[in-house]
Parts: C-alpha cells; sequence; structure tokens
C-alpha cells in the first residue's frame, strides 16, 4: 500500500535576516539577541551634500527580511535612510519585508484641518509602500486610522501591557488615571481598566489645556494619586500644565507619568518632572535622551 508523501506539500520556512538602521540601533540588538540572530551586515554612508548611500554586504536573496528603524529625531534622515535601505533590499531580491517602527513619525499629522492642509502621515505610509515594504510592525500610532493609510498589512502593537505590569509591581494606592487630554482617552482608558483605577480626563473650558488656568477634570483627583499616561511625550507642555492643574485641584503631590514614546525634545524632560512628579516611565521605542537633538 502506496502512503502517501505530504512532505512535498510542505512549506519549507524562508531564512530570516534581520537589519538595522541608526534610528534605534540598541533596541535593535536587544531584538536580535531575543531572537538569537546576528544582526545583517549594512553600511550607511552620507555625502558631503547630505545624501545617504547604503550599502547590504550580505544576500538576502529568498530570504524572510525584517528592518528595525525607528522615525525619531532626526526625523527626515531617519525616514530617508530607511526608505534607501528597503530599495536596496527589494533590488536584492528579499523574498519579503518587514519594516519595524517602533516610533512612527509624523502620526500627528493624519487628518486635514483646513482645505489645504497636507496629510504626512499618510505620506509616509505611501513611501514606505513604495520602498518595496510588505508589511509594517509599530507600536501605538497616535491615531488608529494611520493604519488605514496602508495598503499592506499593519500590526499596531501597544505598550499597555508593559507599564500596567510597571505600576502593578509598585502596588500604588489610591491610583487614579488621567487623560492630559481627549486624545489620550483611549490609552489612558486600557491602562485604568487594567489596573482597575478610576479614570479622570482633563479639559479646557476655555482656550487650550496647555494653559492649567483652564483645565478641569471629568472625574475625581482629590486625595488621590495621579498616573497620567500619554502615548507621546514632545515638548512636555501638556504634562507641565496638567501636573499644575492637577495639584490646584487638590490631588496627592506624588504624581506618575507614563508614555509609549519619550520624544522629550529640547527641554521636555525639565518642563515634565516638576517636584511634584515622582517617576516618569516611558518604553524604548526611541533611544536614550542624549542621543536625541535639542
Amino acid at each position: 500500500m502506496c502512503r502517501p508523501r505530504f512532505h512535498r506539500f510542505m512549506r519549507q520556512r524562508r531564512p530570516l535576516k534581520l537589519f538595522a538602521g541608526n534610528g534605534n540601533p540598541e533596541l535593535a540588538r536587544r531584538i536580535a539577541s531575543e531572537l538569537r540572530v546576528s544582526l545583517g551586515s549594512l553600511m550607511v554612508h552620507r555625502f558631503s551634500d547630505g545624501e545617504v548611500r547604503v550599502e547590504c554586504h550580505e544576500t538576502v536573496r529568498g530570504c524572510d527580511v525584517f528592518v528595525v528603524q525607528s522615525l525619531c529625531p532626526p526625523v527626515q534622515d531617519n525616514l530617508m535612510e530607511l526608505l534607501i535601505l528597503l530599495d536596496a533590499l527589494r533590488r536584492a531580491s528579499a523574498a519579503r519585508l518587514t519594516v519595524v517602527v517602533p516610533y512612527y513619525a509624523y502620526a500627528r499629522q493624519e487628518k486635514k484641518h483646513t482645505p489645504r492642509d497636507p496629510v504626512p502621515a499618510k505620506v509616509v505610509a505611501d513611501m514606505l509602500t513604495t520602498a518595496g515594504a510588505h508589511r509594517v510592525i509599530t507600536m501605538d500610532l497616535h491615531a488608529e486610522a494611520i493604519t488605514g493609510f496602508f495598503h499592506i498589512p499593519v500590526d499596531d502593537l501597544s505598550a499597555i501591557s508593559l507599564l500596567t505590569q510597571h505600576f502593578t509591581r509598585w502596588e500604588v494606592e489610591n491610583l487614579v488615571i488621567v487623560a492630559p487630554d481627549a486624545g489620550a482617552v483611549r490609552l489612558a482608558r486600557a491602562v485604568a481598566q487594567k489596573l482597575g483605577a478610576p479614570l479622570a480626563v482633563a479639559y479646557a473650558r476655555a482656550g487650550r489645556t496647555e494653559n492649567p488656568t483652564h483645565i478641569r477634570f471629568a472625574g475625581d483627583v482629590q486625595n488621590l494619586k495621579p498616573l497620567i499616561v500619554e502615548d507621546m511625550i514632545v515638548t512636555g507642555k501638556r504634562v507641565e500644565s496638567c501636573v499644575k492643574a492637577l495639584i490646584r485641584q487638590g490631588c496627592v503631590p506624588e504624581i506618575r507619568v507614563a508614555a509609549t514614546h519619550g520624544v522629550l525634545a529640547g527641554n521636555a524632560l525639565q518642563r515634565v518632572m516638576q517636584p511634584q512628579v515622582v517617576e516618569l516611565a516611558i518604553t524604548d521605542t526611541i533611544p536614550s535622551l542624549s542621543s536625541i537633538p535639542a
């Protein structure tokens, strides 16, 4: 009796290659360590006029290639480097290109506010696809709608579990989760549900939420220990105003701040770390502060 040979129809796994751009090389090294693979051999040159040249020093033909590149400052340099690297790998006959973008630049410009406004978040999506990406993996996009800008699969991962695990270990009592404005409610509500804590949302009766005298809270913060939750901290002005407003509203002066993306441009860290702020928790989607230009 003849037995069917099913192994003939089994798909063979493609070799995996992992490359890192200059956006966040330390994170890429940690990913490689977790996967127990070596980072691909790559050389990035910059000509005297600022143009980028990428040289891939190993074969990627028929491989499943992952490229780790955070689009953090300097944004334009890191974005252009990623596009050229994707084009190089595509022309080298990589079977599939997956782009790991821990921090997605231009995510705050995802819609038109006036008739002649651009939508840079969509422009970035189009460029990544044109350069050869088959899939994108990112974290805590500023707006969920950005995933719809792509015609390729997008995995929008979240740091919620990491952040909640961190604060669960401290067992902070009388905690209240605070969203510094309406845009941060989705992330803050998810953290509040996981921590079993109440939620308060900052809003401005008049003007913008960057003025603490205009800020009120939907939810009780009095005699509670606030945890301000953001998807990203860029200038720190919104967090600074929220902290001052919380103090005015009678919270316990033991405030914690958590964010997925710590851009922390300029003197943002000084704005955030006021005397009442006892902790700032951010992930490593963006490299250490010392490497970010003011």
